[in-house]
C-alpha cells in the first residue's frame, strides 16, 4: 500500500512540475511571473492532494460499504452517503484551487 501512495505522490509531483513549466511566463515579466508560478503550484497541490485523499477514502469506504450491503441490503441507505462525503473532498480541493487562481 505504501508503494502505491509513494508512486501516486511522485506522479502528482511530476504533473505539478509539468504544469509549472507550461504556465511559466517569460523571464522578462519580472517579479510578476514568480508570483504567478507560485499561484499555479499551490492550485495544483490543492487539487492533487485532495484527489489523492478522496480516492483513497472512496477506495476503502467503497469496499467496506459493498461488503456490508452484500450481507444486509438494508444498509445501503446508511453506507452510500459516506461515499458521497468522501468524494466531496475532491470537490473542496477543486474549489480551493479556483479561489487561489481567482484571487
Amino acid at each position: 500500500m505504501s508503494k502505491r501512495i509513494v508512486s501516486i505522490l511522485l506522479f502528482a509531483s511530476a504533473a505539478a512540475v509539468s504544469a509549472i513549466a507550461q504556465a511559466a511566463e517569460p523571464a522578462s515579466a519580472g517579479a510578476a511571473s514568480g508570483a504567478a508560478s507560485w499561484k499555479y503550484i499551490s492550485a495544483a497541490i490543492a487539487v492533487g492532494f485532495a484527489c489523492i485523499g478522496g480516492g483513497l477514502a472512496v477506495g476503502k469506504l467503497g469496499a467496506a460499504a459493498m461488503g456490508a450491503i452484500a450481507e444486509d441490503a438494508s444498509l445501503s441507505g446508511k453506507a452510500l452517503p459516506y461515499l458521497g462525503l468522501a468524494e466531496g473532498i475532491c470537490l473542496w480541493g477543486f474549489l480551493v484551487a479556483l479561489l487561489i487562481l481567482m484571487l
